[in-house]
C-alpha cells in the first residue's frame, strides 16, 4: 500500500522536462512554450551541463537537439541518459533531418524525431503523448509487481495437508519451464494456481494469457490461438496475432483443455512440438516461446481411451500433473476461506466487524460443497448481503446447507438431515426453558421473529418433548455466539 501511494503521489506533480539546445533563442522559445503548458522546465546549452543536471535531478522527458556544437552529439547524450534511467523519454530535434539519423535516434530509444521548424501544437502533442506513455509504462510495471505479490504461493489460503502438498509441488514446478496439467473439479481454483505458478517463475514479468477452450467454437478458438491473415475468411479485415505469439516469453493457460475439438488438438500438438504455428490463411509459420499450463475437470486418460482426446497431446501437456483436492477433502481450510471471503465482502458492502455464529460455521464445514471454493465464495457473499445483524447465523445461509444429508458420526452414526438436527435441537431448548420463546431465542442466538418462523416451518408444538432417536445425545449444531472464527 505504501508503494501504491508513493506511485500515485508521483503522478500528481508537474512533469519535469530538460531542454538541451545550444542555440539560446530556440532554447528560450522551447522553455516558454512548455512552461505555459504547466511543465517544470530545466535548461542546458551543452551535453556536459545536461549530464550534471540529470545526475542531480529526476527528469521525466528530455528534448535534445541533434547537433549540440560539441564533441558529444544529441544521440550520444540520449543514449547516456537512457542507460542511466531507462524510463526517461527522449525527443530529438534537428534542422538537418535524414533517414539515417532518424533510424539511429529510434534505435537509441527516442520517443520521437522532430524537424525544425516545427508547429507549436505538434510539439506540445508529442510531449503530452510521450509523458502519457511513460505513465502507462510505470503503471504497468507497478500492476505487474502487485500481481506478483498477489499470486505468491503463501497468499493462497490453506493450511490443510492436502493443499500444503500442492504448494510444495507448485514451488518445484515454478522453477522449471515444463508443461503443467492442473486437474480438479470445477470451482477448485485451477486458474488461481496457474497464475501463482506463472508469477513465481522466470516468466513472471511477461504476460499470462488465459483462454477457455470450452467457451469458443472450433473456428474461433483456432483463430484466437494461431491468429489469422487479412482476408482469410469473411470479416478478417486485418491481420490478427494469435495468443500463442501474443504470450511470447510468457505463459498461455488453456483452461478446460478436454473440451478442445480433436481436429484442433492435432494442430495444437504440432505447434507445441515445433514451437511455431500457421495463422489461418498464412503460408509462413510464426515462431513463439511460451510455457503452456493446461487445466481440466475431466479424466483425460478416460477421454483418450474413449477416443475423445489425442494421446500424443496428453503426453505433451502432462509433463507434470498437479491434482487440486475438492473442498470437501480439505475441510480444515473452510473456516479460513470463509473468514477471508467474509472480510472481502463486508468491505464491499461497507460493513465491518461481521462474524459467523458457531452454528453457521458448522453448517459451512459439514456441507459437501459440490461447487467447491467458488460455491463457498458465493455463499458468503449472499450471507453478507442478507444478514440482518453483524453475526451470520444458520438462517442466513442457503437452505440447501441445512437440508443436505450428512452421515452424522457425531450423533451415534445415525444418518439424518441437518434440518432434522435443527428441529431436534430447538425442541430441546424449548423444553429446557419451559416454552419461553424469548429465552429460547436468546439461547439459540437468533431473533425472536426468526424462532417463530422456524417453529412454523418445522411444525414444532410448544412444550413438545424430545422424542426422536437423537434424544439425549450431544447436538453438534448448538450455537456459540460468543466465539469468533
Amino acid at each position: 500500500m505504501i508503494e501504491a501511494q508513493a506511485w500515485a503521489n508521483s503522478q500528481q506533480g508537474a512533469a519535469r522536462l530538460l531542454i538541451v539546445e545550444d542555440e539560446e533563442l530556440m532554447r528560450v522559445i522551447l522553455s516558454q512554450l512548455l512552461r505555459s503548458e504547466g511543465y517544470e522546465v530545466l535548461e542546458a546549452h551543452d551535453a556536459d551541463i545536461a549530464r550534471d543536471i540529470f545526475e542531480k535531478e529526476k527528469i521525466d522527458l528530455a528534448i535534445i537537439d541533434l547537433n549540440l556544437g560539441s564533441a558529444s552529439s544529441g544521440l550520444d547524450l540520449l543514449g547516456w541518459l537512457r542507460d542511466l534511467d531507462p524510463e526517461v523519454m527522449g525527443i530529438i530535434l534537428t534542422a538537418y533531418a535524414s533517414v539515417e539519423s532518424a533510424v539511429d535516434a529510434l534505435h537509441k530509444g527516442a520517443y520521437d524525431y522532430i524537424t525544425k521548424p516545427f508547429a507549436n501544437d505538434h510539439l506540445k502533442a508529442v510531449v503530452r503523448n510521450a509523458l502519457a506513455q511513460k505513465s502507462l509504462f510505470r503503471e504497468n510495471r507497478f500492476l505487474r509487481r502487485e500481481l506478483r505479490e498477489k499470486y505468491r504461493f503463501e497468499n493462497i489460503i490453506g493450511n490443510s495437508d492436502a493443499i500444503q502438498q500442492v504448494f510444495r509441488l507448485m514451488e518445484k514446478v515454478a522453477r522449471s519451464d515444463s508443461s503443467v496439467l492442473i486437474t480438479g473439479e470445477s470451482g477448485t481454483g485451477k486458474e488461481l494456481f496457474a497464475r501463482a505458478i506463472h508469477f513465481s517463475s522466470d516468466r513472471g514479468h511477461k504476460r499470462f494469457l488465459p483462454i477457455n477452450c470450452g467457451a469458443l467454437p472450433e473456428s474461433l478458438l483456432e483463430s484466437e490461438l494461431f491468429g489469422y491473415k487479412r482476408g482469410a475468411f469473411t470479416g478478417a479485415a486485418q491481420d490478427k496475432i494469435g495468443l500463442l505469439k501474443t504470450a511470447d516469453k510468457g505463459t498461455l493457460f488453456l483452461d478446460e483443455i478436454g473440451e478442445m475439438p480433436l481436429q484442433l488438438q492435432v494442430k495444437l500438438l504440432r505447434a507445441l512440438q515445433e514451437r511455431e504455428c500457421y495463422p489461418v490463411g498464412a503460408n509462413e509459420p510464426v515462431s513463439f516461446d511460451v510455457r503452456v499450463i493446461c487445466a481440466t475437470n475431466r479424466d483425460l486418460d478416460k477421454e483418450v481411451a474413449n477416443g475423445r482426446f489425442r494421446e500424443e497431446l496428453l503426453y505433451r501437456i502432462n509433463v507434470i500433473t498437479i491434482p487440486l483436492p475438492p473442498l470437501r477433502e480439505r475441510r480444515d481450510d473452510i473456516p479460513l476461506l470463509a473468514e477471508y471471503f467474509l472480510r472481502k465482502f463486508e468491505k464491499e458492502a461497507q460493513r465491518e466487524g461481521m462474524r459467523f455464529s458457531k452454528g453457521a460455521m458448522r453448517l459451512l464445514v459439514n456441507y459437501h460443497w459440490p461447487g467447491n471454493v467458488r460455491e463457498l465464495e458465493n455463499t458468503v457473499e449472499r450471507a453478507v448481503i442478507l444478514a440482518e445483524t453483524d453475526v451470520i447465523h444458520s438462517h442466513d445461509l442457503p437452505e440447501k446447507l441445512t437440508s443436505s444429508r450428512v452421515v452424522a458420526d457425531q450423533v451415534g452414526g445415525i444418518e439424518v438431515t441437518l434440518e432434522e438436527l435443527e428441529r431436534e435441537h430447538i425442541k430441546r431448548i424449548l423444553h429446557k426453558v419451559e416454552g419461553d420463546k424469548a429465552k429460547a431465542a436468546r439461547v439459540l442466538g437468533i431473533h425472536l421473529s426468526t424462532l417463530y418462523r422456524k417453529i412454523q416451518r418445522l411444525k414444532l408444538e410448544e412444550g413438545e418433548s424430545p422424542g426422536s432417536p437423537l434424544a439425549g445425545q450431544q447436538n453438534p449444531l448448538e450455537p456459540d455466539t460468543e466465539k469468533r472464527f
